[in-house]
């Protein structure tokens, strides 16, 4: 029988394994080991630190299948490693119907080496993972948590983001991103975290139950959006968003012609995110 000893030993050794560059952290001052420190791998997770430890050593029984998918993610598991965690945790594995956030090697390897701004969803469009780019580009995510993380919760609800649309864009944008989380809702017929989603969208926001109860199907895949940079100003980007075979995630690009104005804005947050990032860290 396992026991929760032994997934607070799994995490350990799965933690002390990543160093901070693998993940897009600095590496912030001397650390008296290689691996991500708890309070890293609680920010890359969306949990607290205190539950990494009391998890660690013991002291936390039944993490949630929510949880546990993001520990995967954070930790970088391969498939065999997330269904041994699973296990250890007590929890049944994810099944088909249900959405699993797991990234492959080969999408962590774009994020890592592509140098534009990219970020990573789930078909839920729940922010998984990002490029350092991203971040200066659109705000750091690494402190949201739970739905302050998912675009559509954000948009329908109002929060505050730095992406402006015109009246046209706005219309276009929300139209093709309900059908595409209607056809994810009839690949994944039984996550609970999906019709919760859904649920609560039409009861917080009346346009997203108008165009949800249209019931149009479709995939969001390009836009054009400006973007309000608190250091640099508006930037104007070409967004492309690429689903990857086999794993169902949306990879969320944001580019800029050669030579362009925009291009430059890009690379000028690409200094100022990382100094912004050192500083915080450090």
């Amino acid at each position: 029988m396992r026991t929760v000893n032994e997934l607070g030993q799994a995490l350990r050794g799965w933690r002390d394994r990543l160093s901070p560059a693998e993940v897009g952290l600095p590496a912030g001052g001397q650390r008296r080991a290689a691996g991500l420190r708890r309070e890293e791998l609680a920010l890359l997770a969306g949990v607290s630190a205190d539950y990494i430890t009391r998890l660690e050593q013991g002291r936390a029984a039944s993490p949630s299948a929510q949880v546990l998918t993001a520990l995967a993610r954070a930790l970088r598991l391969s498939d065999a490693e997330r269904q041994h965690l699973f296990t250890l945790a007590g929890q049944p594995p994810p099944a088909a119907g249900h959405i699993t956030a797991g990234l492959t090697p080969r999408v962590q390897r774009l994020l890592d080496q592509l140098e534009v701004a990219v970020g990573c969803y789930d078909p839920a469009w729940n922010l998984i993972a990002w490029n350092p780019l991203w971040a200066a580009l659109m705000g750091d995510p690494s402190e949201r948590r739970g739905r302050d993380r998912n675009l559509l919760w954000r948009h329908f609800t109002g929060q505050p983001g730095r992406v402006t649309h015109s009246p046209e864009q706005e219309a276009a944008f929300e139209a093709s991103a309900v059908a595409d989380l209607r056809s994810a809702t009839a690949r994944y017929p039984q996550d609970a975290g999906l019709r919760r989603l859904v649920a609560d969208l039409c009861a917080a926001s009346s346009r997203f139950a108008a165009l949800w109860k249209a019931r149009a199907v479709g995939v969001h895949q390009a836009d054009h959006k400006t973007i309000e940079h608190p250091a640099v100003g508006p930037v104007t980007l070409d967004c492309d968003v690429l689903t990857v075979p086999g794993s169902d995630l949306r990879i969320v690009a944001y580019t800029a012609p050669p030579a362009s104005d925009a291009a430059d804005q890009l690379k000028l947050l690409a200094v100022i995110g990382t100094q912004a990032m050192a500083g915080r860290c450090g």
